[in-house]
């Protein structure tokens, strides 16, 4: 059992016996593992109340970044848990490569039509996924796909928000109990901006170059071939630093986009399903 290195607030200590509570009595989990904070807890909670019968499932494709895969099989063999990846064609759907906004419908049922036979072929497994309560008041089209799908979303349904999430993978010892959140590659690209496995390449290095440059925080938003950088507010300095002082500018460039430009909003999620203003 992952047991607390430090005491927890009375809230968090009784949502994590709610979490093990919900768990315990599964036949059997198969959780839609990204790899981020709030899938890799729900990951860790199952695999610590069912052992072998909880397996963790990560669909991979162009739109999931090659170090972001490479985390989460590392956080998956930390946790202990059983891990498998599936392959996923969602850009061959132009439900999701026309980039409607509802894009990430298309995302997700393409993801929970592997996932349902592999749970189904591991003694009917239920499918679970780190949906939080906070992102009940996002913009999130998969969610609704999920639920078609019959999936069901512990920490949701239990009212476990982010900030709780952190405070409880902090306390168990999770090393990554602050990552950023990591929304996929065809998060960056405009509604209406088509989506193909090329662009989602072109980002994911523009990003990894950024993230070796010390940029953990970061989003290259593709706009045609204009590359705007988001980086935290208090790290704008140091990036226009690094353009002056390595090949920033150049490396972009070489990766096919034709300009580069630095957004002064600093790094805002969910910047591009904001509604322009008329008048």
């Amino acid at each position: 059992m992952f047991r607390p290195q430090e005491p927890l607030p009375t809230r968090e200590a009784d949502l994590l016996e709610q979490l093990r509570a919900w768990m315990a009595p599964s036949p059997g989990l198969c959780v839609a593992y990204s790899g981020g904070v709030d899938s890799t807890l729900v990951a860790a909670i199952a695999h610590e109340q069912l052992g072998e019968r909880a397996f963790a499932v990560t669909g991979v494709s162009p739109a999931l970044a090659p170090h972001l895969l490479q985390e989460a099989r590392l956080q998956a063999g930390w946790i202990g848990i059983r891990h498998r990846e599936c392959a996923t064609q969602e850009l061959e759907d132009p439900a999701y490569s026309s980039n409607p906004m509802d894009r990430c419908f298309a995302c997700k049922r393409e993801l929970h039509t592997h996932l349902q036979p592999i749970a189904a072929a591991a003694g009917s497994a239920q499918v679970v996924d780190g949906v939080n309560l906070d992102d009940l008041a996002d913009h999130r089209p998969g969610i609704r796909a999920a639920q078609e799908a019959g999936v069901r979303s512990p920490l949701a349904e239990l009212g476990i928000d982010k900030a709780a999430i952190r405070c409880l993978s902090h306390a168990l010892g999770f090393p990554w109990w602050d990552k950023p959140a990591q929304p996929c590659l065809a998060s960056r690209f405009p509604y209406g901006e088509s989506i193909t496995a090329e662009r989602l390449r072109r980002v994911g290095h523009a990003e990894a170059w950024l993230i070796r440059n010390g940029f953990t925080r970061v989003r290259v938003r593709s706009q045609g071939l204009v590359a705007r950088i988001e980086v935290p507010r208090d790290r704008l300095e140091d990036l226009l630093r690094l353009a002056d002082e390595a090949s920033l500018v150049p490396t972009l460039l070489n990766l096919g986009f034709t300009s580069v430009s630095l957004d002064l909003e600093g790094l805002v999620s969910g910047k591009l399903n904001r509604v322009p203003v008329s008048g």
